[in-house]
């Protein structure tokens, strides 16, 4: 398919840095579209210097410019972040990449990809008190589990409230939009993003 003439090829598989990755699956999945840089950053609501950074393997992404533009491809934020592993992989603490927000001190980083036709990505966040971090609803029927491992959350799911503790587990919608507060530094949550 023709990208468009604003178009980077691909040209070979993915080196190996996390930045690296990310360039390649964001010009495989664009290109996979037929469309061009302007068109993906339009539908993602970012500039598209931004996406043309991201693409080079350079700029630092927030997690809410990812999911802006794994939305606009229509693919999980995990197509663009996690290369096909063995079986058996170790992440070591500090090996995988922090996605930060932009709006409040929280990053997340991707721990497991879902196999195909499995919808389910393990994440590790981090978060620190100050400007809580707001979700937009993910696509309908998504579901999210929480394991609170260390610190407090706040987490807020359509304007009801409720607050976890180390080992405490929550469900609740991803499809809508639900707010993460750390209550304490260095609160760290396991979550589990499951969708239909």
């Amino acid at each position: 398919m023709d990208a468009g003439p604003d178009s980077t090829p691909l040209d070979g598989p993915a080196p190996g840095s996390p930045m690296d990755r990310l360039a390649h699956a964001l010009r495989r999945e664009r290109e996979r579209r037929g469309l061009s840089l302007s068109e993906t950053a339009k539908r993602a609501g970012i500039g598209k210097s931004t996406l043309s950074q991201l693409e080079s393997g350079s700029g630092n992404p927030s997690v809410e410019t990812l999911w802006a533009l794994a939305t606009a491809l229509d693919v999980q934020l995990s197509q663009l972040l996690d290369p096909d592993r063995p079986q058996m992989s170790v992440i070591r603490r500090g090996e995988a990449m922090g996605l930060p927000s932009a709006t409040s001190d929280y990053s997340a980083a991707l721990l497991s990809a879902s196999p195909p036709h499995v919808r389910r990505d393990l994440f590790l966040v981090h978060q620190q008190p100050g400007a809580p971090r707001v979700a937009q609803p993910h696509p309908s029927g998504t579901v999210e589990h929480l394991i609170v491992s260390s610190g407090r959350l706040r987490l807020t799911v359509d304007g009801e409230s409720i607050e976890a503790s180390p080992g405490d587990y929550i469900r609740h919608p991803g499809d809508a939009l639900h707010i993460y507060e750390a209550l304490e530094p260095d609160t760290t949550l396991i979550c589990v993003v499951e969708s239909s």
